[in-house]
């Protein structure tokens, strides 16, 4: 595509936009002149869709009419809440009804994960993660190491890039797997890395680990909602998500889960019950001697948290809606691909500003992460002031996320506006 700063070409790429419809059902925030802010943090906390309070009044509705009974007679009864977000799921991941389910919370279940999936031996034991990582899950394999008597400098591996790089190369994680050998016992790493935007070729890196004897899984956090994601063909083993950033299901909204199907029918496989995931056929008999539910399912603890589903059922509709992740990820791609234009032609040496973030558009989702070397700061507070909201990261990185749903090209030109006036301004 032939990119342009003009504001004719946005208006242009904006009017011909199959998505531009879903912006409208979303609120968007008032930047300081009162007029809509170009919000580009969904990648930390997705935008309100306007259809999510009604969707969780019609559920205070019913528990006000119902009470108990709302589990069994409601809109849409309780009992059963969680199967109604399991269809989306799978479609959204790539995987099978069976090996989905959504429940609890992302480290909470990236705990329940590690229970079953990361079972060291005296000689298999290794874990490997990326490192700089998102602190819940280097804190997540750190105490799992501990919980098996390990140290986690020990047991622990950290992938980091070459001298003068910022990202991994998908060689040198297949080599590092290959040198670990019969000692790796698990594989987690994000989907895409929070911090320079860098995706993972997930099927390359599942294909390595399971040559070695090891188990593959992924937090999704970055990727859920972000990625065009084919979970069961690439044959991971286990995944976990939240949905709050490009998902738009509310802060500390819920958390999906998925599991490969070749673990459906395996009651062996350690984990901690609850007794939501047990059999549904005698659950209610009350009796001792757990047996879970088959596939993703039989890791559930607790009953369904009715009000943060209720908000995400909304969200993860409207993917549905606009036409699933490819028809996300064409225009991803498209508002991503201009906002990385409009960097370039500032002109700016690497001294004083780098886009982290990998130019191939198969290595990335919909962020940008730019190391800002001379007052990164200021350029933040610069941008917010002028109703851009971004994310900051110390030491000195500035995240930018142009997301499908809401996002426009005009948003994206206004931040390289913004970024141009900046930078004339300090050259003065």
């Amino acid at each position: 595509m032939t990119y342009s700063s003009s504001p004719a070409f946005a208006a242009e790429m904006d009017a011909a936009d199959a998505l531009a419809s879903f912006r409208a059902e979303f609120h968007i925030p008032p930047g300081p002149d009162g007029q809509p802010c170009a919000y580009f943090c969904g990648n930390s906390l997705g935008l309100l869709p306007k259809a999510a309070r009604a969707a969780v009044e019609q559920e205070f509705a019913d528990w006000e009419r119902l009470g108990v009974e709302g589990h069994f007679h409601g809109t849409s009864p309780w009992m059963h809440y969680h199967e109604t977000l399991t269809g989306a799921t799978a479609r959204l991941v790539g995987a099978k009804p069976i090996e989905v389910v959504v429940m609890n919370n992302l480290t909470v279940n990236l705990h329940l994960l590690l229970i079953t999936f990361y079972r060291p031996t005296a000689t298999r034991y290794k874990i490997l993660m990326e490192g700089g990582a998102f602190p819940s899950d280097q804190y997540a394999l750190e105490s799992q190491a501990r919980l098996h008597g390990l140290h986690p400098d020990d047991a622990i591996v950290e992938l980091v890039p070459r001298p003068g790089e910022h990202t991994l190369r998908t060689e040198d994680i297949e080599a590092k797997i290959a040198e670990l050998g019969d000692s790796l016992a698990t594989i987690l790493l994000g989907g895409v890395n929070y911090y320079t935007g860098q995706a993972f070729d997930m099927a390359a890196i599942t294909r390595a680990g399971h040559a070695v004897g090891a188990l593959v899984g992924f937090d999704l956090a970055h990727a859920a909602g972000n990625l065009h994601l084919e979970l069961h063909g690439w044959d991971v083993d286990f995944a976990c998500w939240c949905s709050y950033k490009y998902l738009n299901s509310g802060p500390g909204g819920t958390s999906g889960v998925y599991i490969h199907e070749r673990f459906a029918q395996r009651p062996d496989l350690l984990r901690l019950a609850g007794w939501w995931g047990h059999d549904l056929s005698d659950r209610f008999q009350m009796k001792k001697g757990f047996r879970p539910m088959a596939g993703a399912a039989g890791w559930q603890l607790s009953n369904a948290q009715i009000f943060p589903m209720a908000i995400h059922r909304v969200s993860i509709a409207m993917v549905d809606r606009a036409g699933g992740m490819t028809a996300l990820r064409r225009k991803s791609e498209q508002l991503t691909g201009y906002l990385e234009y409009l960097i370039e032609q500032l002109g700016l040496p690497r001294t004083r500003l780098e886009i982290i973030t990998p130019a191939d558009p198969a290595q990335r989702g919909c962020q940008l992460s730019l190391l800002v070397h001379e007052r990164g700061r200021e350029l933040f507070d610069f941008l917010a002031a002028r109703g851009i909201i971004a994310d900051w990261r110390e030491p000195n990185v500035i995240r930018l996320a142009p997301v499908p749903l809401y996002n426009t090209f005009e948003d994206v030109r206004r931040a390289g506006e913004a970024l141009r006036t900046f930078t004339m301004s300090n050259e003065q």
